[in-house]
């Protein structure tokens, strides 16, 4: 599943080919999770976002109606991608007889957004600006990791919040927003910290946080985790997976120590970590 990482790269290389455009024409699948992407017609995509592993993306009115009267002409459309889904630009009308595509976004320079998810895991919401009660993991997540106020006090002050395990403290999103199966595994790795140990003092969540900066910093340096679906809004794979020292290596030789990494299912999410650095 996409991560920080991946989403953001999504982001920066939507944002120049969306905003100022305006939407003529869209479609979807008609499964309740994708309908929303009909309801943008003749609005006008204003900024490209990102909370999270969330897509966010404004878009106004379309008409140029800034005489402030009436209901809010700006909305939201929140795009989650899922396990499978991809974001593209094509220059040409969407290819409605592709099994694959769950919602496409006509605009008027010619080019398409077309959502393609294989497993049709993604989503789409159209939201008021701000509003994420529909969406439960949003409207709860935790601090961007990048977020210069956020510090490892604050990061400590969240985990203690939780008694279960720290892999699973990150990977629902509360006390940091972005993180998932992959970073979590390799910034554990990194923090030399158990994923199964359920407490933190507070330097060690400050090595935490700064080991998950680390990580999503690697990640977005080289355009993303591909490890079988994930492309770049262009199709192309991104490159971190050659740079991971734990998530998919179980019995693999630890990069820092050569014991052999461990993997194993902790609340559902497999796991992999090294039994000698990362002890407790």
């Amino acid at each position: 599943m996409p991560e920080l990482p991946e989403v953001e790269t999504v982001r920066v290389q939507l944002e120049p080919l969306l905003v100022g455009r305006t939407v003529v024409e869209a479609g979807s699948h008609p499964s309740a999770k994708f309908l929303p992407a009909r309801e943008t017609v003749g609005r006008r995509f204003d900024a490209v976002g990102r909370r999270g592993k969330f897509l966010i993306l404004s878009i106004g009115d379309g008409g140029g109606n800034d005489k402030g009267t009436g209901p809010a002409s700006t909305l939201e459309l929140v795009v989650h991608l899922g396990m499978t889904g991809r974001l593209t630009v094509v220059d040409r009308p969407a290819n409605q007889k592709n099994p694959y595509l769950r919602a496409w976004w006509a605009m008027d320079d010619g080019a398409t957004l077309e959502f393609h998810d294989v497993r049709r895991f993604g989503r789409i919401r159209l939201v008021d600006p701000g509003d994420y009660q529909s969406i439960p993991t949003l409207a709860h997540a935790g601090p961007e990791p990048f977020d210069p106020d956020f510090d490892g006090r604050a990061f400590w002050e969240l985990l203690r919040r939780s008694r279960r395990p720290i892999k699973t403290q990150l990977l629902s999103q509360r006390p940091v927003a972005g993180v998932g199966n992959i970073y979590a595994d390799e910034a554990l790795w990194l923090a030399r910290i158990n994923p199964k140990v359920r407490r933190l003092g507070r330097e060690r969540a400050s090595v935490l946080l700064d080991a998950i900066r680390d990580v999503l910093e690697l990640g977005l340096r080289n355009g993303g985790t591909t490890l079988r679906d994930y492309r770049q809004v262009d199709g192309t794979e991104g490159s971190n997976q050659n740079q991971l020292n734990a998530y998919g290596r179980g019995s693999y030789p630890c990069p820092r120590c050569s014991a052999t990494l461990k993997s194993d299912h902790l609340d559902g999410r497999t796991t992999t970590w090294c039994p000698q650095c990362q002890r407790t």
